[in-house]
Order: structure tokens, then C-alpha cells, then sequence
């Protein structure tokens, strides 16, 4: 009989529970926060929409209404188990210790005190909502403000929002308020690792040189491009004017975007993308026609590469966020990371396509079928990406001042552009020349015979030397 009772109990309990509730995980969820250090204290200001603090029994009234009465109780265990635990703050790289709470209110989610800094904390500190507001508690957000002792407002900060566990996808707007008085915004999804709030331009040159490196592994497009640069040319020194024609070229456009040159149309990127896969293919074609002068591979590289440099600044563009204000450094360390990363593809593809001709199938034959097998994938993606081009309606801008002024820009950008095309096809012209016309025989001849007398020369020292002590 008491083994039924139990038993009776337990079904009653899970068919009607009457303790905390589980709450599902919410979706999507917004977090706003500060960060400010003033004298020997740090304030971070966070606002969390409350539906995201799940197996908390917040007390309610009525039909489902937030008992505002009785919240505060719960609100300071809530912001440290859901929001304290999971952030980690660090001054000059020594982690701080946990935060303390000074303050804590539910807010309405038309509130926009978080707008500003002064607004938001002037509204933590302000009177709370009235007992008698009628709100549920899934509709309402919880503002926290923590605060950290530091040793100086001046010290260089670094914060790691571990939050992705609020929701199924988390987006965290962050604002930095160093002491200096300037505001630097950041917007990440996830848990984005340590992100230094000012830092030193080392430290964002290694972020950007380690994003360049992988983000070239990882596009698949541009290894397809590089694969198509390869193929006819499979010797390290023929391939160097090529690719380092398509670095200058991809690295004038990255910057040109990063400093807001380039058009501003919701039209350009899959644009830019239509174009990526036009590059491919066409590439791939001539690899199959055949006749390509390593002249015309480098400048058709240098072509493709000015493409290729916007498509890379639509992946770096939500990471410029992290370069501080080592803007230009941290480009060009992205530029760097790249090429590291063209290099190691290099390096492995230049010696397994010889191990292929030479084992597998004869060399004409293998960069046909290479090539064919590219093309057909560009194709597909040229077709993907124009039905998405074809969805955007082109309009011809009004002729304005600031349209003569960016059409004036662009066309100065033009000159410079065909002024390094020159300075690249001289250069090369001349290091080709140089190196036909070279006598290496004679040279190494030359090379052998002043070896060999700073070496006699050596010896007949020693042996004087010698002859002294003796």
C-alpha cells in the first residue's frame, strides 16, 4: 500500500505540477550592455529579457502577471546564476574577481533608457515599476548593473559574454566606454571568445592574420580560383607574378571597402558573388582552350583579384569590430593571413597535381578534366547566385553632388589602378628579361672561385697564427 500511494503521488505530481516551471528556450534574445570604467570601479549594465532565465519560479499574480511585488527577491539570484556566471571580465589580462550586484529592476520592453549610457543607468537607479502594473513575465526585460573593482580606469580591458545559453541564437550588443570618452559599438551572435574592448595592435593584427588564414582555407570559391591559377603554370616561380597580382588586386579593393569607398547598393554583393563564379568559370575555360601566356595569367588575375577583395570584405566586415582603432593594421594583417594561407594550399597542391600528371593521367588530358570539373561547379553557382542578382531591381542613382563626388573618386581609383597594372607589367617584364639573359653557369663558376680563396686565405692566417704560439 505505501509503494501505490508513492506511485499514486508521483503521477499527481507530474500531471499537475505545482513547484518551479520549466520554460522553454527562447529563440532569439537580444542582450544590450555597457561597459564603462571610472576610478577604481568598472560598471557593466546588462538588460536580458527575462523569458531567457528559464527553471526559475518567478512569482506571478492573476492570470499569469509578473508579482512585482515580490520579484525583487528573486531578481538577484536570477542575475547571477543566468548572467554573472557567464561573463568573464579581465584587466590587462588578470581575470577580475566576481562582480557585485548593485542594483537590479524589471523594465517594460518599451523602454529605450538603453539608447544611452547615462539614460540606462539613470533609469536602474530610478523608482521601479508600480506593484499594480499589469504585465506577464515573459513580456518583460531584467536591467543588472554589476560592478568590478579595478586597479585603473586606464588599464586595457577584455570581456568573454559566454550567454549563448539564453537562447537558441543569442545576439549581444555590447558598448565600450573607456575613459578616453569615445564610444566603440560591438555585435557578436554566440559566444565569440575573449574580446579585447581596446586592443594593443599586436594583439589585433594575430586576430586578423589567424581570420585571414582560415577564411581562405574555408572559401570554397576562392580555392577554386586558385586551383584554376595553378593548374597550367605548376612551377613556384612562374606562379609568383600571378599571385602576387591577384594580392595586390584583392587587397586595393578590401581596403577601398573598409573605408567606405565602395557602392552602398543592397545589389553589389550577390553582385560581387554572380561575378566570383564568373571568374571561376571563365578561368576553368581557358585552362581548356589552352595558349594562356603567363602575362595574360597575371593580368587576368589582378582583374579577378579586384573582385575577389570585395567578396572578402563581406566576410571581414563583421569582424571589424575587434581591430580597436588599428584599422589599417589590422587589413593588412588580414591580407597576410590570406597569403599564409594561399601558400599552404600552394605548397600542397603544387606537388600532388605532379604526382597526378605524371602517374595518373597524362598532363594535357588531367587539366582538362580538372578544369571541367570546376567549370561545371562555377556554372552552377554562377546560375544560383545571377537568380539572386535578378531579384534586386537596379535604378539609376539621381545625379547629385555626391554621386559627381563618387564618380570622381572612383575614376582617380581607375587611374591608380591602370598606373599599378603598368608598374606590375615593367616589373615583371624586366625580372623576366633579367633572368633569360643571366649567365647562372658563369656565376656559379665566379661564386665557386671566391669561396674557394676566402678559404685559402683562411688557412694561411691559422697557419701563421699557429706559427706565433709556437
Amino acid at each position: 500500500m505505501p509503494r501505490i500511494l508513492v506511485a499514486i503521488l508521483a503521477a499527481l505530481y507530474l500531471f499537475f505540477p505545482c513547484g518551479a516551471v520549466t520554460h522553454d528556450i527562447p529563440n532569439d534574445v537580444v542582450v544590450q550592455a555597457f561597459v564603462k570604467p571610472q576610478g577604481d570601479r568598472l560598471h557593466l549594465l546588462v538588460r536580458v529579457p527575462l523569458k531567457a532565465m528559464r527553471d526559475i519560479n518567478f512569482p506571478e499574480r492573476g492570470p499569469g502577471y509578473l508579482d512585482l511585488a515580490r520579484v525583487n527577491e528573486v531578481l538577484p539570484g536570477a542575475a547571477t546564476l543566468w548572467i554573472a556566471d557567464f561573463i568573464e571580465v579581465y584587466e590587462n589580462d588578470t581575470r577580475l574577481a566576481k562582480p557585485q550586484i548593485v542594483a537590479t529592476r524589471i523594465s517594460l520592453p518599451s523602454d529605450r533608457s538603453f539608447v544611452s549610457y547615462e539614460d540606462a543607468i539613470a533609469h536602474v537607479a530610478g523608482p521601479p515599476l508600480s506593484n499594480g502594473t499589469s504585465v506577464y513575465w515573459d513580456q518583460t526585460m531584467l536591467d543588472v548593473l554589476f560592478e568590478y573593482p579595478i586597479q585603473s580606469e586606464q588599464s586595457r580591458f577584455s570581456i568573454h559574454p559566454a550567454l549563448a545559453r539564453l537562447g537558441l541564437r543569442v545576439v549581444t550588443v555590447l558598448r565600450f566606454l573607456p575613459a578616453s570618452g569615445e564610444v566603440r559599438a560591438f555585435e557578436f551572435t554566440g559566444d565569440p571568445g575573449l574580446v579585447r574592448l581596446d586592443p594593443r595592435w599586436h594583439q589585433a593584427a594575430l586576430r586578423f592574420v589567424d581570420l585571414g588564414f582560415f577564411h581562405i582555407l574555408d572559401g570554397t570559391d576562392h580555392l577554386l580560383f586558385l586551383l584554376c591559377l595553378v593548374i597550367p603554370f605548376r612551377r613556384l616561380g612562374a606562379l609568383i607574378p600571378v599571385i602576387t597580382a591577384f594580392t595586390i588586386a584583392h587587397s586595393i579593393t578590401l581596403i577601398a571597402s573598409a573605408y567606405n569607398l565602395a557602392p552602398n547598393f543592397l545589389w553589389f554583393p550577390p553582385m560581387i558573388e554572380t561575378f566570383i563564379a564568373v571568374s571561376i568559370v571563365y578561368m576553368a575555360l581557358e585552362n581548356i582552350v589552352g595558349g594562356s601566356s603567363l602575362q595574360r595569367r597575371w593580368m587576368m588575375a589582378f582583374g579577378f583579384g579586384l573582385v575577389h577583395g570585395f567578396g572578402f570584405s563581406f566576410a571581414l566586415r563583421q569582424s571589424l569590430q575587434f581591430a580597436g582603432s588599428h584599422l589599417l593594421t589590422s587589413l593588412l594583417s588580414f591580407n597576410v593571413g590570406v597569403e599564409l594561407g594561399q601558400l599552404l594550399v600552394l605548397i600542397l597542391l603544387i606537388p600532388a597535381l605532379q604526382l597526378l600528371f605524371r602517374y595518373a593521367v597524362a598532363e594535357r588530358m588531367g587539366a582538362i578534366i580538372l578544369s571541367a570539373i570546376v567549370a561545371h561547379t562555377g556554372w552552377h553557382w554562377m546560375l544560383d547566385r545571377g537568380h539572386v542578382l535578378a531579384q534586386f531591381r537596379f535604378e539609376w542613382p539621381a545625379l547629385t553632388a555626391a554621386l559627381l563626388a563618387g564618380a570622381a573618386r572612383w575614376l582617380m581609383a581607375i587611374l591608380l589602378l591602370g598606373g599599378v597594372m603598368w608598374f606590375l607589367q615593367k616589373t615583371f617584364q624586366r625580372l623576366a628579361e633579367r633572368a633569360q639573359g643571366f649567365d647562372w653557369k658563369a656565376f656559379a663558376g665566379k661564386f665557386h672561385i671566391g669561396v674557394s680563396a676566402i678559404a685559402r686565405s683562411a688557412l694561411r692566417d691559422g697557419s701563421r697564427e699557429a706559427g706565433r704560439d709556437r
